[in-house]
């Protein structure tokens, strides 16, 4: 398998990112109104904690994009011909990991429903439902949050 790294996405990246949301098969029949006319832009790579994953030879593979507030993760994406290759694991890990960098809690999701099962392997634990938001989506949505670690503060003894 090749090598693969995370970085932050810039503004060249939009169209790639643009382009792997609409081609992704799980967004296809009837979930396909919830990207229809999507678009990253430029100015979204700049607002929120983007990063993509790419392969040795430049090829994004997957991406995420980590709102700090309020604290979502508001969109994740892993090339369907890159799945099961441990990238979404990896990306998801990485948002954790930016996630108590940035000082928060916990993470948001409002999950496409047949990611529900993904997020809950990789720690998220439901917490409610999302209800449809006609006429893009006409269909309930498990929301899901992830428990952000509190990194252990340094203890100075004093004497």
């Amino acid at each position: 398998m090749q090598s693969t790294t995370i970085r932050r996405a810039v503004a060249q990246d939009a169209q790639h990112l643009t382009s792997l949301i609409q081609q992704s098969g799980a967004y296809e029949g009837r979930y396909a109104s919830i990207i229809s006319g999507y678009r990253v832009t430029g100015e979204y790579l700049a607002r929120h904690r983007v990063s993509v994953a790419v392969s040795a030879s430049e090829r994004i593979l997957g991406f995420y994009s980590l709102v700090l507030e309020p604290p979502e993760l508001d969109l994740a994406f892993v090339a369907d011909d890159a799945q099961g290759l441990g990238i979404g694991r990896r990306l998801i890990g990485h948002m954790i990991a930016q996630a108590e960098e940035a000082g928060l809690t916990s993470v948001r999701v409002v999950a496409h429903p047949p990611a529900e099962s993904f997020y809950r392997r990789m720690g998220a634990q439901r917490v409610g439902t999302v209800a449809p938001s006609p006429p893009k989506v006409t269909w309930e949505r498990p929301e899901l949050r992830f428990a952000v670690p509190a990194t252990p503060r340094a203890v100075t003894a004093t004497r």
